[in-house]
Parts: C-alpha cells; sequence; structure tokens
C-alpha cells in the first residue's frame, strides 16, 4: 500500500500542480492517506503546491539589438564595449573544465581549473599561456591561449 502512495503521490502532485490556481487537500483515513481536489475526511490539511510553469519570453533581459546596423557588426561592436568576457552558465562552465577544454569567454582561474598552471607565459603584446601536450613523451601539440582584460579572447592548437 505505501508503494502505491509512493507513485500516486508524485503523479497525483505533478498533475495538480499544473492546474491553475488549485488547491490540494491532504487527508487521513483508516485506509492511508489521500490527496484531493475537494476537502477530504474531518480534518482536511491545504497543501500549497509552488507554481513550476516557467514564465517569461526568451528574449527577457536581452538588449535591444540595432536596426541601422548588420547583425555582425553590432556584436562585434557590442563585444568591444564589453570586453571578451562572455556569460558562461555554471553548468556548461564545468562541462568545459572536466572535459579539459577552453573556450572564449573564461577567466585564468577557469584556464588553471581546466588545463593546470602554464608552463610557458608571455604578456606582451598580449597576453598568452602556452600549454604542451605529448603523447608517449614526444611533443604532439602547442596550445596557445590568448587572454585580453583577464579573459580568453582565443583558443589556438597548433603542431609543432
Amino acid at each position: 500500500m505505501k508503494q502505491t502512495i509512493a507513485i500516486l503521490v508524485p503523479a497525483l502532485l505533478l498533475t495538480i500542480s499544473t492546474a491553475l490556481k488549485s488547491e490540494v487537500f491532504r487527508c487521513e483515513n483508516e485506509s492511508g492517506i489521500i490527496f484531493s481536489d475537494q476537502p477530504c475526511g474531518e480534518n482536511p490539511e491545504t497543501i500549497n503546491i509552488r507554481d513550476n510553469r516557467i514564465g517569461g519570453s526568451l528574449d527577457r533581459n536581452l538588449p535591444q539589438p540595432a536596426q541601422s546596423q548588420p547583425e555582425n557588426q553590432a556584436r562585434e561592436e557590442q563585444e568591444e564595449e564589453n570586453g571578451t568576457c562572455r556569460f558562461i552558465n555554471s553548468t556548461d562552465l564545468r562541462r568545459y573544465i572536466i572535459r579539459e577544454q577552453v573556450v572564449a569567454g573564461m577567466t585564468r582561474d577557469n584556464v588553471r581549473r581546466a588545463f593546470g598552471s602554464p608552463p610557458e607565459t608571455y604578456t606582451s603584446p598580449q597576453e598568452v599561456w602556452i600549454y604542451q601536450t605529448r603523447y608517449y613523451g614526444a611533443l604532439y601539440e602547442l596550445t596557445y591561449v590568448y587572454f585580453r582584460d583577464g579573459c580568453v579572447e582565443r583558443v589556438e592548437y597548433r603542431k609543432p
């Protein structure tokens, strides 16, 4: 009986949560716990279900695009104004670090977490960190990480 209730309760709550402004009541009787949209039993307990509907629109909190400029030119100018740092959501950032990948917009700390401390660094004319990839002791690939304003601008992979 308890297994049936354990299966039915989440399904019931999920179904009920999609209804608009409906109330849910929890009642106990001799056969167990009952959930209903109407008062049931002698002392029904009202359950508050948090609204889990997705609201808003996809373009919310985004700047309005410039009408007179082509899309690519407007994006490049906006990146120059904001610097090269871009928002990387936490899930993607963790995924990149675990996969040992570096992408544009990462910070120096993110690069260290993904690749480790750089064996070679240069600060002028632009800050560059150079990593070596070795297979069976032989140098296989060089990875150049270019920074601008403390964020990764681009990553280049080169054969030695």
